[in-house]
Order: C-alpha cells, then structure tokens, then sequence
C-alpha cells in the first residue's frame, strides 16, 4: 500500500494547498478508488493528512511536501520501518532465536540505513516526476507521453 501511497502523495504535493477528492485522486493517479479510500482514512488517522467536509472538502496535506518524508508515510501505512519483527523497539520476545540470534545485529544496521534513506527523501524531492495531467501529451495507442516540441532530450 505504501507504493499507492507514494503516488497518491506526490500527486497531492504537486498543488499542495488544495483538498482532493478520494475520486479525484484515483482518477488522476490511477490508484484504484477502494485502495485510495483506504490509503487517505490511514494517512489522516497518522497526521500525514487532514481532511475536510463540505463543497470545499476533501483531503489535503497536513503539513509541507517539504516536512513530508517517505518514512512519515511508510510507517502511516505498514507501520514501523524494520526488516524483521525483532528489530522492532517493541519486540522483546517475538523470537525464539532473539537471545542468541547472530544475525541481528547486522540486520539491524541495514534496517536503520534503510529507515535513514526513507526519512531523507521528502514529497517535495518527488513531486516533480509525477507525469503532466494533460491527457492530450498522452500516446493513446502506447500510453506513452508524446515528446513536446520544447524537449531538449531528443
């Protein structure tokens, strides 16, 4: 879910003072609605986003795109951020093996640099590679966008 998570984000930061549908959202990601629905009650419950009643309403970020890590949302959706069970701050006695387990220390070291590089990527660093809405840029036949005249990569 953390993957839709990202989209749906992203998406989101692009215009980050503005309240979205779940509908729109779905929509204009391509995130299927039922997962969006889901995705959006978890990131509210977390802080990560807030929402609104109303013609006006829908959802919107809570705080920047900037103050928004890729951690803040792994952790609103999957929960806490650790390879296995026992790497975990709460995990005391989840394993057998925990009290002469050779491999915990090292896997804790590639736990915690993974949980570091979520944190030090924003939706402020991604928003910007979450392709155009102008649907009419879009190969129909491809589903590919189609190089603008203005492209310097070609």
């Amino acid at each position: 879910m953390a993957d839709y998570g990202v989209v749906a984000l992203s998406f989101m930061a692009r215009e980050p003072d503005a309240f979205f549908s779940a509908a729109s959202i779905a929509e204009r990601t391509g995130v299927p609605l039922p997962s969006a629905s889901k995705l959006l009650k978890l990131l509210v419950k977390s802080g990560v986003l807030v929402s609104r009643r109303g013609v006006a309403g829908g959802y919107g970020l809570a705080r920047s795109p900037e103050a928004i890590s890729v951690a803040d949302l792994v952790v609103a959706v999957d929960g806490p951020i650790a390879l296995a069970d026992c790497l975990q701050d709460d995990s005391s006695g989840v394993c057998d093996l925990e009290g002469f387990c050779a491999v915990r220390r090292p896997w804790q070291k590639v736990s915690d640099a993974i949980r570091v590089a979520l944190e030090e990527v924003t939706l402020a660093d991604i928003a910007g590679s979450f392709p155009g809405d102008d649907r009419a840029s879009w190969n129909k036949d491809t589903n590919a966008p189609v190089p603008s005249l203005n492209d310097q990569t070609g």
